[in-house]
C-alpha cells in the first residue's frame, strides 16, 4: 500500500537526539533507573529575574494579541545590542528575526536562501538537524568528513576539497555540536575569506558562544571576515546561555533583502512567537550574564571529569572538548567485543545495548553522520554524569 504522507515528509528522518531523550524518559517514568546523556540541555532553571519577567508580562493585555511577525521591537533591539555587545557584530533591529528557537532559525535560513539541488557544506560530525533542514528547503546536503586527529575543526582545505560549482552555502558551528571543537579565531578568519573568494554563503550557528574553556575563544564569522561582505547570516537564541530551552526564542540575523523574505515566509507558517517567551528573553538579554558563568563553571568541572573517565576505560579515547557542553569519544575500541552478553558491530548497535544492559542512554555517533562515536553531554548532575560512567567502566572491566 502506497504511503499516505507525502514523498517530501516520508523522507525526513526524526531527530535522533530527541528521540534518545524521549526513550529515556519514558524508561525513567516506568521506574527503570535510566541514566540520560542525551539531551542538549542545560540541568539549571531559568534565572528567576527571567522568570519573574515573563510572569508579570502575562497580565498585560499586549501580550495577548498579535505582534509583528519579525518580533517585539524591544526584543529585535536587545538582539541587535546583544549582538554588538558579545561578538562585535553590528546589525540594526530592522536585520533580526525572531523565530521559534534556534532549530527554527536554521531551517528559516535554508527555506530563504536555498533553490533545488543547491549544495550546502556540513562539517561531520554534525547536528542532526542541519542536513534533513536542507533536505526540506530543497538543497543537499554536502557532509565535509574532519579529522579526529585535529579536534574536528574544518580546515579549508576540507572545505575545498568538498566545493563543486553547485555549492551555495556552508554551515559553520563552533563552539560545536556534537564534538565540542572550537575553531580558533585565525582559522575562521581564514574560512570567512575562502568563503568570499568562492561567493559562498555562510550560516554561523553560534547558540554555543558562551560555553567554552580554558584558552578557547569563540568568534563571530562575519565579524573576523569582514570580506564577506553581505553574504552571511547569523542564527543564535537564548536556550544554552540562559538555561531558556523549552521557552523556544531563537533568532536569524542578515542582510535586508534576506530578512525581508524570511520574515514574509514566517508570516504565512507561524505569524508570531510567543509574546510571553520573547518578553522573557528580553529580560534574558538585556540583564547580566551572571547565570551563564555559573552554568559554565559547573560544565567545565564535569567536562573534564567526563573526558576523564571516558579515557580511564580500555577501548575508549576522547579528546576534551573546548566548548559546548558535550564529549564525543571514539569507541571502534568497544565493538565486536562481548560486553554484558552482548556483542555490537557498529556504534548504534552498542548504545541500543547500553541502554537496555546498564541503563545508560547515549547518542550514537551515526546521527552526526560519523559512525564509531558517542555523543555525551554533561549537562546533567554531577552524582547522575559520575554514575553511569562508573556502570560502562565495570561493563568493560567484566567483558
Amino acid at each position: 500500500m502506497s504511503s499516505r504522507v507525502s514523498d517530501l515528509l516520508g523522507g525526513l528522518a526524526p531527530s535522533a537526539t530527541l528521540a534518545v531523550d524521549a526513550k529515556a524518559k519514558a524508561l525513567k517514568a516506568a521506574g527503570e533507573p535510566v541514566i540520560g546523556y542525551g539531551a542538549g540541555e542545560p540541568d539549571f532553571a531559568t534565572p528567576a529575574h527571567i522568570v519573574e519577567a515573563a510572569a508579570q508580562a502575562c497580565y498585560d493585555p499586549r501580550n495577548h494579541k498579535y505582534t509583528p511577525t519579525s518580533g517585539l521591537a524591544e526584543l529585535r533591539e536587545a538582539i541587535a545590542m546583544k549582538s554588538k555587545r558579545d561578538s562585535g557584530l553590528d546589525v540594526a533591529a530592522s536585520q533580526v528575526l525572531v523565530t521559534n528557537g534556534g532549530k527554527h532559525a536554521v531551517a528559516t535560513t535554508f527555506m530563504t536562501l536555498l533553490d533545488p539541488g543547491d549544495e550546502v557544506l556540513i562539517p561531520a560530525p554534525y547536528w542532526t538537524t542541519y542536513p534533513e533542514a536542507v533536505y526540506l528547503a530543497g538543497g543537499v546536503a554536502v557532509p565535509v568528513m574532519t579529522s579526529e586527529a585535529n579536534g574536528f575543526r574544518v580546515t579549508v582545505e576540507e572545505l575545498e576539497r568538498a566545493r563543486t560549482p553547485r555549492t551555495k552555502m556552508l554551515v559553520f558551528v563552533s563552539p560545536s555540536n556534537p564534538s565540542g571543537a572550537v575553531v580558533r579565531p585565525e582559522d575562521v578568519a581564514a574560512i570567512g575569506r575562502w568563503a568570499a573568494e568562492h561567493d559562498v554563503w555562510v550560516m554561523s550557528d553560534e547558540i554555543y558562544e558562551h560555553l567554552v574553556y580554558g584558552d578557547a575563544t569563540s568568534v563571530s564569522l562575519p565579524v573576523v571576515a569582514p570580506e564577506i561582505g553581505d553574504r552571511w547570516v547569523v542564527v543564535n537564541g537564548v536556550a544554552k546561555t540562559y538555561a531558556m530551552t523549552g521557552w523556544r526564542i531563537g533568532w536569524m540575523v542578515g542582510p535586508s533583502d534576506v530578512m525581508n523574505a524570511a520574515i514574509n515566509y514566517q508570516s504565512q507558517t507561524t505569524s508570531n512567537i510567543s509574546n510571553v517567551s520573547q518578553r522573557a528573553a528580553v529580560a534574558a538579554l538585556t540583564g547580566d550574564l551572571n547565570a551563564v558563568h555559573e552554568m559554565r563553571a559547573a560544565f567545565d568541572r564535569r567536562r573534564r571529569t567526563m573526558t576523564a573517565m571516558l579515557n580511564a576505560i580500555e577501548g575508549v579515547t576522547c579528546a576534551e572538548p573546548e566548548g559546548a557542553f558535550y564529549c564525543y569519544p571514539n569507541v571502534t575500541g568497544l565493538l565486536g567485543r562481548d560486553l554484558g552478553g552482548q556483542t555490537s558491530e557498529s556504534s548504534s548497535q552498542l548504545a541500543a545495548s547500553l541502554l537496555e544492559t546498564i541503563k545508560i542512554a547515549v547518542v550514537p555517533g551515526e546521527a552526526f553522520g560519523t559512525p564509531g562515536y558517542f555523543r555525551l553531554s554533561y549537562a546533567l548532575g554531577d552524582a547522575d554524569l559520575v554514575e553511569g560512567l562508573e556502570r560502562l567502566t565495570a561493563l568493560v572491566a567484566a567483558g
